[in-house]
């Protein structure tokens, strides 16, 4: 488990002539990394449900990295539809993809549905990431050496996977629903790892920090008052992207594939998240829920 405060990491790389895609990336972490890895001189193409929100993020974006190379792209990760037409029209625009950044999410909301019956935590969190990457997974091979980042959480050592109730249809408890998407997202990026080992695409998994950010609108209660007490000894949303940007840029990580990072460094998951046969399990589950077939 990593702490609240950052290592200290900085780092010159440059990534000219690289494209870098993040999800959810008008608000919070996924903002600030956006404005990063354009002061490195990528592209970015940012995709956001709230095509308003996005317009405005990437206007500040341009303004702060100084980098006019930055698009705003619809994106709903609660319905399929969406992501299979956002995919199709990325891959008609964009001949490569270096960096995938699957970094929007949904955080203990209220039961509710996505547009393809999912429960939205593991929908959005989990399956609409998994669409989204299986979907432009050739541009990404294509675009080696490239890299897959999932942003996960601590709380996914929290977290079970209910195989038997994926999308909570029998009882759903808001923090169990989340603990278990975030869980998803590490046992997501442990599997492809393993499925693209010797492709030049690397695989990360993350812990961003707890971090000051709108994501915890829904949360009420008892945790509520928690966050009250804690909330002075979060990290920022500058602070809370620094684990993103490090598995994005750092060149050591070139050698280094489906591991789970926090504070810029390599640190342990839960063992769950190791663990083959659940890995193995979720993954069909997921591309039996998604309809699609991986090679």
């Amino acid at each position: 488990m990593t702490s609240f405060f950052s290592r200290a990491w900085s780092s010159a790389e440059k990534l000219v002539g690289k494209t870098v895609l993040i999800t959810g990336a008008n608000t919070g972490i996924g903002k600030e990394t956006a404005k990063d890895l354009a002061q490195r001189g990528a592209k970015i193409i940012i995709a956001c449900r709230d095509m308003e929100k996005a317009k405005e993020a990437m206007k500040e974006i341009i303004e702060t990295s100084g980098n006019d190379n930055v698009k705003c792209m619809k994106l709903d990760l609660s319905d399929t539809k969406s992501i299979r037409e956002f995919a199709e029209a990325f891959k008609k625009d964009e001949p490569k993809l270096n960096i995938l950044i699957n970094n929007a999410g949904v955080m203990i909301c209220p039961y509710g549905k996505t547009a393809d019956g999912f429960e939205t935590q593991i929908g959005v969190n989990h399956l609409g990431h998994v669409l989204l990457t299986y979907l432009l997974l050739d541009l990404i091979k294509e675009s080696a050496p490239a890299r897959i980042l999932t942003v996960s959480s601590m709380v996914h050592s929290w977290g079970t996977i209910n195989l038997e109730d994926l999308n909570s249809d029998k009882s759903y408890d808001k923090m169990k629903a989340y603990s278990q998407s975030k869980l998803a997202n590490v046992l997501f990026s442990h599997s492809l790892a393993k499925r693209l080992k010797g492709t030049g695409v690397t695989c990360y998994a993350l812990h961003p920090g707890a971090v000051k950010t709108d994501l915890q609108r829904h949360v009420s209660g008892p945790m509520y008052l928690l966050m009250l007490f804690i909330r002075p000894f979060f990290k920022t949303a500058v602070q809370g992207a620094q684990t993103t940007i490090y598995c994005a840029v750092e060149p050591s990580l070139e050698n280094e594939t489906g591991q789970y990072y926090g504070d810029c460094a390599r640190t342990d998951c839960c063992p769950a998240g190791k663990d083959d046969d659940l890995a193995q399990k979720l993954w069909e589950l997921s591309c039996r829920m998604l309809n699609i077939t991986w090679e």
